[in-house]
Parts: C-alpha cells; sequence; structure tokens
C-alpha cells in the first residue's frame, strides 16, 4: 500500500498521495456518504481500509475522485498549502477535515516517536510507516465518534497555496478560482481535534478535524484542541502554529489552520481555488 522505503523524492510523493487518497475515502466511508459499491478494500496490516475508486453508477463518488486527482497535481508542483473538506447543511459547516502540506525546503525533520519535536537527520521506511499506520487507525476511530450527520448534506472542498511559488492563473483540474472565499460558519461551538502528522525528508502532512463540540461523543483529550469561534474566515490560515493556542473571541481561519513558514499579513488574500459544491444524494 505504502513503499517499502521512502529514499527519494517520488517514494515520498507516492506516499503522500496515498495517504490522501485514503484519508478522504475514510471520511467519505465512515460517515456515509456514498454505497458500498463506490469502494474497494485494501489492507494496511490488519487495518481494512475502504478506498474511493470511480463508480459510474455514482456520480458523486466519481467527482470526489477527480477532486482528489486535481490535489494530486497540486502536490507535484509542491503549490498546494492546505486543502480542506467542508460538509456542510443549512449554510453552515458541520464538519471540516483539513490536510496541510509543507515541501522538503520548509519541513525540519521530525523526531515522530517524540512529543518533543526533536531534529533527526532522518526518517526510516519503518517509522514512516508507523506514523501513516496510527494517523489513519485514529481517524477511522474520530469517524466512529462523531454523531450522525444531517440528511441534507453538502461536500465541498477547497485547496490554498503557497503565493510565492504558485503562477496566479494556476488552477488544478477539476478546480476554478474561488470567487467569494467568505466565512465558515458553525451552527454551533466547534473545537478543533488533531488527528496526526506523517513526515519524511521530502513532504509533511497534518491532518485536523473541526466539527461542533455537542456532535463528538467521546474524545481522547489529547486531540482536543482549544475552543474555536463559530465564524472562521479562510484568511487564518496564513497564521504560525502558536497562535492557535491563543485565546480569543473571534478568528479569522488562524487558530484552526496549520502552521506555515511565511506569515502574511491579512491585507494578503490567499489564493483559493473550489470545485463545484457537490449535493450527496447518494448517501447510504
Amino acid at each position: 500500500l505504502f513503499p517499502e522505503s521512502i529514499t527519494t523524492e517520488q517514494q515520498s510523493l507516492v506516499l503522500v498521495k496515498r495517504l490522501l487518497a485514503i484519508s478522504v475515502s475514510c471520511i467519505t466511508y465512515m460517515r456515509g456518504l456514498f454505497p458500498e459499491s463506490s469502494y474497494g478494500t485494501r489492507y494496511l496490516d490488519d487495518l481494512c481500509l475502504k478506498i474511493l475508486r470511480e463508480d459510474k453508477s455514482c456520480l458523486g463518488s466519481l467527482q470526489i475522485v477527480k477532486w482528489i486527482q486535481g490535489c494530486f497535481d497540486a502536490l507535484e508542483k509542491q503549490y498546494v498549502n492546505l486543502g480542506f473538506y467542508a460538509l456542510s447543511s443549512n449554510a453552515t459547516v458541520t464538519e471540516m477535515y483539513q490536510f496541510k502540506f509543507k515541501y522538503k525546503k520548509k519541513v525540519p525533520q521530525m523526531d515522530i516517536s517524540s512529543n518533543h519535536g526533536e531534529l533527526v537527520a532522518g526518517l526510516c521506511g519503518k517509522d514512516v510507516k508507523q506514523a501513516s499506520r496510527l494517523l489513519l487507525r485514529t481517524l477511522y476511530l474520530l469517524m466512529q465518534d462523531l454523531g450522525p450527520l444531517p440528511n441534507d448534506i453538502t461536500l465541498s472542498m477547497k485547496l490554498l497555496y503557497y503565493n510565492d511559488v504558485t503562477p496566479k492563473d494556476y488552477q488544478p483540474p477539476g478546480f476554478k478560482e474561488d470567487g467569494s472565499p467568505g466565512d465558515l460558519l458553525f451552527a454551533g461551538d466547534p473545537i478543533s481535534l488533531k488527528v496526526g502528522s506523517v513526515s519524511t525528508d521530502f513532504h509533511f502532512m497534518k491532518v485536523r478535524v473541526t466539527t461542533e463540540k455537542k456532535r463528538v461523543r467521546k474524545a481522547d483529550s489529547n486531540l482536543i484542541q482549544t475552543n474555536a469561534p463559530t465564524e472562521i474566515s479562510h484568511q487564518g490560515l496564513d497564521c504560525e502554529e502558536e497562535e492557535e493556542e491563543e485565546e480569543t473571541t473571534k478568528i479569522n481561519l488562524l487558530n484552526l489552520a496549520f502552521s506555515q513558514e511565511e506569515v502574511i499579513g491579512p491585507e494578503k488574500k490567499r489564493k483559493v481555488s473550489e470545485p463545484e459544491k457537490l449535493p450527496l444524494n447518494g448517501r447510504k
């Protein structure tokens, strides 16, 4: 399922692509968005994984696969900074899944077995596989603890980029420029849950989930971040990670964001792409 060793940038890219595809597949499967026929089955040791495939009988799953492929294009070019999937109902966000990406010149080599983030010379394939397995297992367990989704759920995806390297006219296949990057509104009191991260000598990928507090039946306290405000703006994704620990009455998408090497002021908007929103009429 993953490369046996991660010694080249191409092997690392394959790992990150597959982690993204499997994670998104896990979310859609565990949240009951598409029928069983839209998934294939693979195994990672004792972990059974359901992976989206191009099911022509389900237009929704076909669209998600195209979105993932579009994100692959941005990953290959090292443009994408963050991608997030938002499950919305009645114009408010119910759940948000954030995927943060960094590339070799921006990635510190972190010791994934240590909570202190010590610098190390490199990571062996065994460590990377262990981190990947832990991330996916945590995501699966978290999905089981979330309450059921509303019937009128809509799924959308947005990509944010590193502006210093991304051409102004670049759009991944299947995406268009986001003409109205407005605020994301939660109906209730949202909390941010840390799912995990995987680091190689070439890439860094981090996953978090934000949802309303009342929808989390139970969760490991180590996963929970400080409560976030109800209203979140896209520009908050430009903030350094340390700002996530600050208590504020209102943030503009920063306290939920993953860290970024350079801080861009709120007056400079980040480039955002989005596909057409997808009503999930094919739910199980």
